[in-house]
């Protein structure tokens, strides 16, 4: 069986994408050189993002594509590999992907779940706001840095003291190790 992705010229989709070793802090030692990474790829290839969310092993991102193109898998890849150019060889690489010339920084695929409408947008974001807190990073979603929680603060469209009364339950998204 082939693994078919969405694809939805102008969709907006949620995102998962994790580091090889899931152990690592490597995205928020190097948040800067993801930052870059994103800021190259979006002059080439636009897209909008209302919501993301960077802890130390993965990510959660939420992009809105531009209205004639559903192209994200090639926009992650040059992210992805973009920001493994700015980091200094030395990671474990299984040998399949040593034959291939493959660094051994991020998993291959990625999860992606293209959204429906504004509840399911809204509870994606809201998913990758609590994220920090489901993850023990932090005890308020606003005290995570590497947030796009910041953005909506400063807008009052939420309160920094958003979600702190919030028996954790999260359904969204893959299961995570």
């Amino acid at each position: 069986m082939r693994y078919r992705r969405a694809s939805a010229p102008g969709g907006t989709y949620f995102f998962t994408v994790n580091l090889a070793d899931r152990s690592s802090r490597l995205l928020v030692d190097r948040v800067d050189d993801l930052r870059e990474a994103v800021r190259l790829v979006k002059q080439r290839h636009p897209f909008e993002i209302p919501g993301w969310v960077v802890l130390p092993d993965h990510l959660h991102a939420v992009w809105a594509l531009p209205p004639d193109d559903a192209d994200f898998s090639t926009r992650w890849t040059l992210i992805k590999g973009g920001f493994a150019r700015r980091i200094e060889p030395g990671e474990f690489v299984r040998s399949s992907r040593e034959r291939k010339g493959e660094r051994g920084i991020w998993q291959r695929r990625f999860w992606e779940h293209q959204i429906r409408d504004e509840d399911d947008l809204e509870r994606h974001l809201d998913y990758i706001h609590i994220n920090p807190v489901k993850h023990g990073c932090v005890s308020r979603a606003a005290d995570w840095q590497w947030s796009s929680i910041h953005r909506y603060v400063r807008a009052g469209d939420l309160s920094p003291d958003w979600a702190a009364d919030v028996e954790l339950e999260t359904s969204v998204g893959p299961r995570e190790r």
